[in-house]
């Protein structure tokens, strides 16, 4: 049988989920959780699911090369924190196993995981609202948004941010992404990095004359800073795991 492999965003799902139950009702948040995971799991028809967490010190890597990176982001609520693993108890009860790994980022496991499944013959479902998963997307790997219930493909990006996907990290290394902390170059906002992007291939924008003036100064200046933010917005797909994909078969619950 192919392989349909859902790989969660799981502090995806589980902060908007406890954002928007009564305080304190962890019995809500486990029971609107195992409802979206089983939900998805039906309706992508997925033969192996997994619910992949961030590793402990997980922005350590990134960090290194920006102090800057996502250290805006507000802790987790310690409520929730300190519920999480009885959360992933009872999901696991359902079948529906969890995967973390120390110092590394949810969102590269998940972009591993997808380069090994892909590779292989298989199909990805990656479930998240972050945006950063566009650039693994291909043929056999899509984005689902569970909470707007839609795909998050081709369509979506060029009428969202005027670009293809395939570009997106060009568009990122210029323009920065404030909600992770990615400088992008000063002085370079949306509309520009679009302009620039649909009349030059990136490697042209670097080299001295394809712009002219204060723009094009901006660019030589600005070419560490994107080379910088490049590297902080693409996910590691090579990564060494010890997680077997077959962990995560979907099974019958236990009782």
């Amino acid at each position: 049988m192919p392989v349909t492999a859902l790989l969660i965003d799981a502090l995806n799902l589980v902060r908007r989920i406890y954002a928007a139950v009564p305080d304190g009702d962890t019995d809500a948040l486990y029971q609107r959780t195992q409802a979206a995971c089983q939900k998805m799991v039906r309706q992508h028809q997925a033969t192996h699911v997994v619910m992949v967490w961030d590793g402990d010190n997980s922005h350590q890597w990134r960090q290194s090369l920006s102090p800057d990176y996502k250290a805006h982001r507000s802790p987790m609520p310690e409520p929730l924190a300190t519920t999480l693993p009885n959360l992933k108890a009872n999901l696991a009860k359902l079948g529906i196993h969890s995967l973390a790994c120390d110092g590394i980022e949810a969102d590269d496991v998940m972009a591993t995981l997808c380069h090994k499944i892909e590779r292989r013959g298989g199909r990805v479902i990656l479930a998240s609202t972050d945006k950063g998963f566009v650039q693994l997307h291909s043929d056999n790997v899509s984005q689902w948004h569970h909470f707007d219930q839609c795909w998050l493909d081709r369509d979506y990006f060029l009428d969202r941010f005027q670009m293809p996907p395939e570009r997106m990290l060009e568009y990122w290394s210029l323009a920065g992404d404030s909600g992770n902390g990615i400088p992008g170059i000063a002085g370079i906002g949306a509309k520009t990095a679009h302009k620039l992007l649909s009349q030059h291939s990136i490697r042209a924008l670097f080299t001295p004359g394809t712009v002219d003036g204060k723009l094009g100064q901006k660019l030589i200046e600005g070419h560490e800073q994107a080379q910088l933010s490049y590297k902080l917005a693409k996910l590691r797909t090579q990564l060494s795991l010890s997680a077997s994909l077959t962990q995560f078969r979907v099974s019958a619950p236990t009782t």
